[in-house]
């Protein structure tokens, strides 16, 4: 048995996290600020990772490991280190695959391509998981830098899953962003917390791209699934790219998931060689598989999409269906 801190712990990938290393048995204390309800049977302790003296309640607690999956201010992941240095054996650190530089990079893109220079790309988050990755690496103990991509499945706060799931459940003509066949690549959370836990398991170190293989499922089959769980009520109207751009319908807001480009090499995130993580052990269940299993959490809970952003808004759907689907 091993007694693993998991900072956070109550949402998506670090209550899943959580829910798996108790599975197996391991003792499992969480940290947080105390928004939310933990999971059955883990050890709870409040406090605030920016505030001074925030660390307070772990104090005198040591751990085999530390599970890190907080996804924004770096500082955060520089207190924790400091806070726990000594007194943890291994330090895991849920980044993202968006610390790499992918222009100019050969594909697929691999733990060896090029990151971002945090002092020279504008996007904030980029930045802080490149910083946040520097200072988990700093922890002076073995360091495992989880890469995930898109991540999906039961109990999703991002809502790109859900968002679908949703409109398909309200039934009706739906649009649809061609290619039909766009190949997709995303992690169900609950794969991607089995892997986190057997990285503390195997004491694994280094940075790991967690994703499907590539071609996990594609755009189509995506829609008709989460279209199949929900009711088989919406009439897909497929339209291509251009189209969709004509309606000025953007990508990964607008259209979860899809990539408003018509090379398969100008879609990164949909292009990453995984072999490592396999190799190391990594599992993926099928697309639809998590596809029906968040369909069923959110008709068992009541939830939809967490991020009111995210997802076209009816009106303007409308207007393109009047448009190219009358």
């Amino acid at each position: 048995m091993m007694k693993i801190l998991i900072l956070g712990g109550t949402q998506f990938v670090g209550r899943h996290a959580a829910e798996e290393a108790l599975a197996r048995g391991h003792e499992v204390t969480i940290f947080n600020r105390g928004h939310a309800a933990a999971p059955g049977g883990v050890k709870s302790i409040v406090g605030d990772r920016l505030a001074k003296n925030g660390y307070s309640g772990l104090d005198g607690l040591s751990f085999d490991a530390v599970v890190d999956t907080w996804s924004t201010d770096p500082a955060a992941v520089e207190s924790a280190v400091e806070a726990l240095r000594g007194r943890v054996k291994q330090y895991i650190y849920v980044s993202t695959i968006s610390v790499y530089n992918f222009e100019g990079a050969p594909r697929p893109y691999s733990e060896n391509t090029p990151l971002f220079d945090p002092e020279k790309t504008e996007v904030q988050y980029f930045k802080d998981k490149v910083r946040g990755e520097h200072y988990a690496l700093q922890s002076g103990v073995p360091t495992t830098l989880i890469r995930p991509g898109v991540i999906l499945g039961p109990f999703e706060n991002i809502g790109r899953l859900p968002w679908w799931l949703q409109r398909m459940a309200k039934g009706g003509k739906t649009l649809a962003p061609g290619p039909a066949d766009m190949e997709l690549q995303f992690i169900d959370s609950r794969d991607l917390a089995h892997f986190i836990v057997d990285a503390a398991e195997q004491k694994l170190e280094g940075p790991y791209n967690t994703l499907s293989n590539m071609a996990h499922i594609t755009m189509g089959d995506f829609l008709e699934a989460a279209n199949s769980v929900t009711g088989g009520k919406a009439q897909l109207c497929w339209l291509e790219m251009d189209k969709v751009k004509e309606a000025n319908i953007g990508d990964w807001v607008e259209m979860p998931m899809w990539v408003a480009k018509a090379s398969p090499a100008d879609r990164p995130a949909y292009q990453v060689d995984v072999s490592k993580a396999i190799a190391a052990g990594l599992k993926i269940r099928p697309a639809k598989e998590t596809i029906a299993d968040t369909w069923e959490w959110m008709k068992a809970t009541g939830e939809g999409p967490a991020n009111s952003r995210i997802g076209l808004e009816p009106d303007k759907e409308k207007k393109a269906l009047d448009k190219y689907c009358s």
